[in-house]
């Protein structure tokens, strides 16, 4: 996968659990709920159909800043390796004017008895990249992968 530094970001991290559980984590709505914002943000509401033109949608109860639900479309599919979707797009393919603007990849590699883990967030312009990564993407999905890691080492 070839990135651009001026629009993507990535994060990169080594999971102990391996790939099948950080699949799981990835694919089960109520595995998602345990672990996908960082605490205290409450994901509830995951709605996942796991196939290209599915949809990808969570709600997240965010402190001090209310409710926000994200609605995407599910572009690829590779059991236990990649997932890949967008909220540039709704369920069935259907083009949403009202998203943030990005391109997700989820990227599950077998290393040793864990996982290779990296997430890709491709964005429509530098602007925009910029604002994802001062909203605290490094962090954020950081805190995030740690938290699937730990849900994942409960299954």
């Amino acid at each position: 996968m070839q990135l651009n530094p001026e629009t993507d970001l990535e994060l990169v991290r080594h999971l102990k659990a391996p790939p099948a559980k950080v699949w799981r984590c990835w694919t089960e709505p109520a595995l998602i709920a345990r672990w996908f914002a960082p605490k205290p943000v409450v994901t509830r509401d995951v709605k996942i159909d796991l196939r290209p033109g599915g949809i990808f949608s969570t709600t997240m109860d965010i402190p001090d800043m209310g409710t926000q639900t994200g609605d995407g479309c599910i572009l690829e599919v590779v059991p236990e390796r990649r997932l890949v979707w967008t909220d540039l797009l709704g369920p069935g393919y259907r083009p949403t004017s009202d998203s943030f603007g990005m391109t997700a990849f989820i990227l599950i590699e077998p290393e040793g008895a864990g996982t290779l883990y990296r997430a890709v967030a491709m964005h429509r312009s530098a602007d925009q990249r910029a604002s994802h990564e001062e909203m605290g993407f490094e962090q954020g999905w950081g805190t995030a992968a740690a938290q699937l890691d730990a849900v994942a080492a409960t299954l």
